[in-house]
């Protein structure tokens, strides 16, 4: 028996006596009336003080800030797609009242108008996620990633070529004079040698010239002709080139040349696994319960420097310390536990050999030749050997790290190790046996490892690694976002605050 198939009216040219309203088609509870609620009670007076009036009227900056945070919400990073979006998404359509700009005054909003004022609304959103009560700024969790910039791979700037090049043009130029000098050997008066320390392109150039007044008149050697005339062509240019490139570098070893602002780093995350080298830039960043609670960019690869000024970033924006900070071994160097000492911050930062340390002393294997195995008598300050050879101070040393933080070394040398039958296990040197320590550095380790181990320590050491690195998880592979779309360390900065809002407030729409 056949049965009648029943459709559902579709007439689409259907009349309503009331048009249907955008506020009716968006759920009670939809992110997008969370990037709303929340952008609508963050005070944006100094983006609105940015623009100069005249003209044309401007599309209001909140409307903007919102469609832009929401877009990035939904993993939408094209201002073209935004631009789109805004014509046919209903969530869009009614977060923007209707209005539809355009990809040009969208990008310009972001890349410009935010440049000044995006970090101060991200704080004031956190600042309203912690009167929700689901964030707390006394207890936070630091790590670093690498996001991709971009730039061309494959057009960079290495700070060891440009020293090998100046270092080259350097010999070539002694060697020049070299042979000014063999010429005048058997003249009574030989030119003044120019200063080749301190070369600059102005330099090279003059030197040149000098070495040319100074042949004249002279049989050379057609090679060495050659070369001068190589050398007036492009030396000073090259060298003038290079003072460029090192001003770009300043403490960096590396920079892309189509965003000049990028270093190249090492990406854990290459699709061919073999950890590639790519412009990339070292986002530093705080978490507490999954949500950012500050980030800030660095160009360089290590995160052991980029501790003092993340924390202080965070201290001058929110006017207040954190208690307590839990981070990984890269950040345990003796200068960024006197900075958290000196801050009163508690802090469960590991250092190089944390983890082996504790593996060693599970497994009952003890060096009995490392330094910290070493009896030392504080009263004569003097160390003892496994033999019991008395190992004497023989002076001390201070020096600087990168940073410009001075450490201090104090040494200590054996008296005679020779014959000695430990001594093959003991140290390879061909003299007696010198160790180095460094007071205050162990110090402060052995309080790290009071924290790390307590109990409190090792909770909080389980927590880092589904608190902060969760967070880098959702942002690179929930949220696609794995290289920036922006230029340069100002924009990227911006693009890093849309993301780290975005990440806050869906996440904050899934909690509630």
């Amino acid at each position: 028996m056949n049965r009648k198939v029943v459709f559902k009216t579709y007439t689409q040219d259907q009349l309503s006596f009331l048009p249907p309203s955008y506020d009716d088609l968006v759920p009670k509870n939809h992110p997008v009336r969370i990037v709303n609620t929340i952008i609508d009670q963050v005070d944006i007076s100094t983006l609105e003080q940015s623009y100069k009036g005249g003209g044309t009227s401007s599309y209001h900056p909140r409307m903007l800030l919102k469609v832009i945070i929401y877009a990035y919400l939904r993993n939408l990073y094209s201002s073209r797609k935004i631009e789109q979006a805004l014509s046919e998404n209903i969530h869009f359509m009614w977060l923007s009242g209707q209005s539809k700009p355009d990809h040009n005054t969208i990008n310009d909003f972001r890349g410009k108008r935010l440049q000044e004022n995006l970090k101060k609304i991200f704080h004031q959103v956190v600042l309203l996620l912690v009167e929700q009560g689901v964030v707390s700024l006394k207890d936070i969790f630091v790590d670093g990633t690498k996001i991709e910039a971009n730039a061309n791979r494959y057009t960079f700037v290495w700070g060891k070529s440009i020293k090998t090049n100046k270092e080259r043009i350097k010999k070539q130029l002694k060697e020049l004079w070299t042979y000014v000098e063999k010429v005048y050997k058997d003249e009574q008066t030989i030119p003044n040698a120019p200063d080749f320390e301190a070369i600059d392109a102005d330099k090279i150039e003059a030197t040149i010239h000098q070495i040319n007044d100074a042949l004249k008149g002279k049989d050379i050697d057609k090679k060495v002709k050659q070369k001068l005339n190589y050398a007036k062509k492009n030396w000073p240019s090259n060298m003038a080139k290079y003072q460029k490139q090192e001003a770009i570098l300043k403490e960096r070893n590396s920079y892309s040349k189509t965003d000049t602002d990028a270093t190249f780093m090492r990406m854990k995350d290459d699709h061919m696994q073999n950890g590639q080298l790519k412009p990339a830039y070292n986002i530093q960043a705080s978490t507490n319960n999954q949500y950012l609670t500050n980030y800030t960019l660095a160009q360089t690869t290590a995160d052991t420097t980029t501790l003092k000024d993340h924390l202080n970033n965070h201290i001058e924006n929110y006017n207040q310390a954190p208690e307590t900070l839990t981070a990984d071994a890269g950040y345990g160097s003796e200068e960024n536990y006197t900075d958290l000492e000196d801050k009163d911050i508690t802090a469960f930062v590991k250092y190089n050999y944390f983890h082996k340390e504790q593996l060693d002393k599970k497994r009952g294997k003890i060096n009995p030749f490392h330094p910290d195995e070493l009896h030392y008598n504080k009263q004569t300050d003097t160390y003892y050997c496994p033999i019991g050879q008395a190992m004497t101070n023989i002076g001390s040393y201070k020096k600087k790290t990168k940073n410009g933080f001075e450490q201090e070394i104090h040494r200590y040398q054996a008296q005679n190790c020779k014959g000695c039958p430990l001594r093959s296990s003991c140290h390879k040197s061909k003299y007696n046996r010198i160790i180095e320590r460094n007071y205050n550095l162990i110090r402060l380790k052995a309080k790290a490892k009071t924290l790390l181990t307590s109990e409190q320590g090792i909770a909080k050491r389980k927590q880092r690694c589904w608190d902060v690195e969760a967070v880098f998880g959702n942002i690179k592979q929930n949220m696609n976002f794995k290289r920036f779309m922006l230029r340069g360390i100002d924009k990227v900065n911006v693009e890093m605050g849309l993301i780290a809002i975005a990440h806050n407030l869906n996440k904050f729409s899934l909690a509630i």
